[in-house]
C-alpha cells in the first residue's frame, strides 16, 4: 500500500532543495546582523564577545517578529533577562559572602559591553584605568584628596577588590592586612621579625590609621599624624599641652614620627633607634645657626670613664621627660637652675628619687653618705648652709665625668670662671681644693681635726 503523507513521498531532490534553502536562510540571518546598513559596528571591535565573533546571534537574541527592523518596537527579544543570559555561558555568581550590587541586581551590562570593547577581553566599557567605571556608582570625592594611592591613581581597583564577589567585606580579594602586605611586603615581614609591634596595628587593621584610597594628610593617614596619634595616646596629648617646656620635635613637620615608629621597632616604645641614639640625632651636634644651640651631649660623653646611671642604661628619659615637662630642660622634677641652692625639704627630691633621701637631711651619719669627715655628714655641710648651700652641680657631671661619683674634672661654671675641683680621692677618704675655699681633706676612719 502507497503512504499517503506528503513529506514521505517528496523525492529526493525535493528533500535537498529544502535542507539547502533552510541553510541559507540561518547563514544569512545571522551574517546579515552586523551588514554595512545595520549593525556594522559590531566588526570593528578589538575583542569581540564570542557569540558575536561567531555570529551566533541567536544564543542571545530570538526573533519574535517576522519583519525586521519594525518602524515602532523591536523584531527580537533576549532568551533571558539579566543575568541569566550570561549565565547560560559563564559560571553564576552570587554564592560568596559579599555580591557587587550590579551582579546582585543581575545588570552585568553597567560594566560590560555584551557584544565587544575595544579596551580589553573582558569587554568592559572602559580601558585599563577603571576609575570612571567605579565612579559611576561610588563617590569620586573619595578618590580624589591630595595624597592618592598608587592603585588609585593608576585605576587599578581590581587590585585590591573583586568586581564581581568575595568572601571578603568591601568585595576585597584577600583580608585587609593581607591585601595591604601583598604589596608592602615590607611591613609584613617587620611585623613577623619585630618584637614590638604598634597594638593599632596588631589588634586593629590598617585603615583604623590610613585610608586606602585618598587622604588630605601624608602617607594616607586619616588626618594629620598628630591628631592621629593622640586619638589613642590622649593622655600623652593632654600633658604635652599644658606642660610649660614643650619638646621642640613635637612641633617639627614629622611630629610623633620624628622619634617612633609607626608599624613596628626592635625598641620599646616604638622608638626607632635604641633612646639614647634618638635622643643624640638632635642632641649630639653643633648647630651654631641656631639662637639657643642645643648642647652637644655626644661630645660631652664620648670616652668617658663614668657614666651616669640612666645614661649608663641608655635611658635619657630617667631623667627627661620627652613630650612635655613643668620643669627646665623638660627635667621629671624640679633641680636648681643655680649654683647656691641652700637644702629645703622638697628641693632636692628630683635627684633623691634615685640616691638615698636622707643623703641631706643629718648633719651627723655613718650610713647615708660616704662624703663624711667621721660621721660629719659633708653633702649636708655643702648644701645645707642657708646662704650659701652649693647645689649638686657645683662638683658633680650630669651626665658624665672621668672621675667617681660624676665628680667634675674641669669644673663648674661660676659665671665667667670654671671653678676647679682638684679633687683626689683616697681608700677612705680624700681632699680638693677648689676656688671657694682653701684646701681641705675628710676621713670617714680618722676624721680630720679642723680646729
Amino acid at each position: 500500500m502507497r503512504c499517503k503523507c506528503p513529506l514521505v513521498r517528496m523525492s529526493s531532490l525535493c528533500w535537498f532543495v529544502v535542507l539547502c534553502c533552510f541553510l541559507f536562510i540561518s547563514d544569512v540571518s545571522a551574517e546579515t546582523c552586523s551588514t554595512s546598513d545595520c549593525h556594522a559596528d559590531f566588526q570593528q571591535w578589538k575583542y569581540s564577545h564570542s557569540p558575536v565573533e561567531e555570529e551566533d546571534c541567536s544564543s542571545c537574541h530570538e526573533q519574535i517578529q517576522d519583519q525586521h527592523p519594525l518602524e515602532k518596537g523591536s523584531s527580537f527579544q533576549l532568551v533571558e533577562s539579566g543575568s541569566k543570559l550570561c549565565y547560560q555561558c559563564h559560571d553564576a555568581f552570587g554564592r560568596k559572602l559579599t555580591v557587587h550590587s550590579p551582579i546582585h541586581d543581575g545588570d552585568c551590562i553597567d560594566c560590560h559591553n555584551p557584544h565587544g570593547s575595544n579596551v580589553g577581553r573582558f569587554l568592559l566599557l572602559v580601558d585599563h584605568d577603571l576609575t570612571e567605571l567605579c565612579t559611576n556608582c561610588h563617590d569620586s570625592e573619595l578618590f580624589t584628596n591630595a595624597v592618592i594611592h598608587g592603585p588609585v591613581a593608576s585605576g587599578a581597583c581590581t587590585q585590591c577588590h573583586d568586581p564581581h564577589e568575595s568572601n571578603f567585606p568591601l568585595l576585597l580579594k584577600k583580608t585587609k592586612e593581607k591585601t595591604c602586605i601583598s604589596c608592602h611586603v615590607e611591613i609584613g615581614e617587620g611585623m613577623e621579625k619585630s618584637p614590638v609591634v604598634h597594638t593599632a596595628v596588631k589588634d586593629s587593621s590598617c585603615t583604623s590609621c590610613h585610608n586606602p584610597h585618598s587622604s588630605p594628610a601624608a602617607k594616607l593617614l586619616q588626618k594629620d599624624i598628630e591628631s592621629l596619634c593622640l586619638d589613642c595616646h590622649g593622655n600623652v596629648g593632654r600633658k604635652a599641652k599644658k606642660a610649660k617646656v614643650k619638646h621642640a620635635a613635637l612641633y617639627r613637620e614629622e611630629k610623633c614620627s620624628a622619634c617612633h615608629a609607626t608599624h613596628f621597632s626592635t625598641v620599646p616604645g616604638l622608638l626607632k633607634q635604641s633612646e639614647q641614639d634618638i635622643c643624640l640625632t638632635c642632641h649630639g651636634k653643633d648647630d651654631f645657626k641656631k639662637s639657643k644651640p642645643l648642647k652637644n651631649i655626644a661630645t660631652e660623653i664620648k670616652d668617658k670613664k663614668v657614666l651616669h646611671g640612666p645614661l649608663q642604661d641608655g635611658e635619657c628619659s630617667g631623667c627627661h621627660n620627652p613630650h612635655g615637662s613643668d620643669h627646665t630642660r623638660l627635667l621629671r622634677g624640679a633641680y636648681p637652675k643655680s649654683f647656691y641652692a641652700p637644702y629645703r625639704k622638697g628641693s632636692y627630691n628630683f635627684c633623691l628619687k634615685c640616691h638615698d633621701k636622707n643623703l641631706l637631711r643629718f648633719p651627723e651619719t655613718s650610713i647615708y653618705t660616704e662624703f663624711r669627715n667621721g660621721k660629719q655628714n659633708l653633702h649636708h655641710l655643702h648644701v645645707s648652709n642657708k646662704y650659701k648651700g652649693r647645689s649638686c652641680r657645683a662638683c658633680h657631671e650630669p651626665h658624665a665625668a672621668d672621675l667617681e661619683k660624676l665628680m667634675s674634672e674641669d669644673g663648674t661654671k661660676f659665671g665667667d670662671w670654671n671653678i676647679p675641683l682638684r679633687f683626689i680621692k683616697t681608700d677612705t677618704g680624700g681632699s680638693c681644693s677648689p676656688g671657694c675655699h682653701q684646701s681641705y681633706e675628710y676621713d670617714r676612719e680618722e676624721p680630720v681635726d679642723y680646729e
